[in-house]
């Protein structure tokens, strides 16, 4: 984004400001950001559909592309002016093996054995401390969250009808906030239900480890792949 904006011909440096940070290998269907653009004093202001194919033809070679561009106050910032964000986590059931993952949906989902809806006990304000990682930021960040919106429901595969016949089923984690802390809840959060419907915890156990309020005490095994994980959108 920063190199292909070098070519818009600002006068003041451009720089990017995203709405949400995530993980290595996580994926994006829809993310903002805002930027300031100062042009010469001869030219006029760029037009959204202009600025958009602007910066769609500089990042062809990229897997990323502008969707829409608006005008924006001067208070307004991508980060802290977002509502909520909402991630979704997509869940393949029936794999007895990870070469029957469908050639299309590898590094699209995650398919682990088993799968239960314990996802309740997470809904609301709680402290998060055993679900997010350390950082050099974490003495200064209140692990203090509230889920929004928890919800597991069944979904289609991006070609299910291809191989719907080999008895696989897809599903879809939802999860809405605020904001989420560094390397936090959501694959943390996945993991431990998985974990509820492999039988190597049991649905207490989400609650016992929200009580603890240490991230040394969440289970290692549980912490789910970023594959699987999707941030879906930002509202304002």
């Amino acid at each position: 984004l920063q190199k292909a904006a070098q070519n818009l011909k600002s006068i003041i440096p451009i720089k990017f400001h995203i709405s949400s940070r995530t993980d290595t290998g996580v994926h994006a269907l829809c993310n903002s950001a805002h930027l300031d653009i100062q042009r010469a004093p001869a030219k006029a202001p760029f037009h959204a559909r202009e600025l958009v194919y602007s910066l769609n033809h500089y990042l062809k070679p990229e897997p990323i592309r502008i969707l829409s561009a608006h005008r924006v106050a001067d208070s307004f910032h991508a980060r802290f002016s977002a509502q909520s964000r909402t991630y979704v986590y997509r869940l393949l059931v029936g794999c007895s093996h990870h070469s029957e993952i469908p050639v299309f949906e590898r590094d699209l989902c995650w398919a682990p054995a088993g799968g239960q809806d314990a996802a309740g006990f997470l809904l609301g304000t709680h402290d998060f401390s055993t679900f997010r990682s350390l950082n050099s930021e974490t003495p200064f960040k209140s692990p203090v969250r509230t889920i929004l919106q928890a919800d597991v429901r069944p979904s289609s595969g991006l070609l299910s009808h291809h191989y719907e016949y080999r008895g696989l089923e897809f599903w879809e984690l939802e999860f809405r906030s605020r904001s989420f802390l560094y390397r936090q809840v959501v694959r943390r959060m996945v993991g431990a239900l998985v974990a509820v419907g492999q039988g190597k915890l049991s649905p207490c156990h989400i609650k016992e480890l929200l009580e603890k309020k240490d991230s040394r005490a969440f289970p290692p095994y549980a912490m789910a792949p970023p594959s699987g994980l999707f941030l879906k959108s930002v509202a304002y």
